[in-house]
């Protein structure tokens, strides 16, 4: 019998998906990365330009398309900073050509203080690449939260 992987309090049935699972998070930590020091280009390459949805708290209606998303970062394209930030209890899970990483993100930028639940949904594209084709950035318990005034994006 194959043993299982454990990484918190789940488990990835095979090797091949604890591999798998280990290279989607680092696609994202890539992307991560990127961001907080002022660089979009780790995101818009990341989501899919064949079928992209999102959801985040800074916008009011679900961007339904790659072309749209990729005119939002560049409003913020070299404007969001941080020193530095946490990458909290990530998680995949697995269909088939598919998979959803889960995460929380901590981090203080330029612009705001990120306490976000994170949902990107990955699908394996053709020529074998993997690309998110839905993300969602929600405000982790939004009822606590004492909202300041917004900073603006010079």
């Amino acid at each position: 019998m194959e043993q299982q992987k454990v990484t918190a309090i789940w488990q990835y049935n095979s090797e091949e998906e604890y591999r798998l699972a280990e290279y989607i998070i680092g696609l994202e930590k890539a992307a991560l990365n990127k961001w907080f020091k002022g660089d979009t280009s780790g995101y818009e390459q990341l989501w899919s330009k064949h079928s992209f949805s999102y959801f985040d708290a800074v916008v009011t209606k679900r961007v339904d398309n790659h072309a749209t998303i990729a005119e939002f970062l560049k409003t913020i394209e070299g404007k969001l900073f941080a020193d530095s930030y946490d990458f909290s209890n990530p998680r995949v899970q697995f269909g088939q050509d598919m998979a959803v990483l889960t995460y929380q993100l901590f981090a203080k930028t330029t612009l705001i203080d990120m306490e976000y639940n994170c949902i990107e949904v990955f699908q394996k594209e053709t020529g074998g690449e993997w690309h998110v084709i839905h993300s969602t950035w929600s405000f982790i318990r939004p009822m606590d939260k004492k909202f300041g005034t917004e900073k603006e994006i010079v």
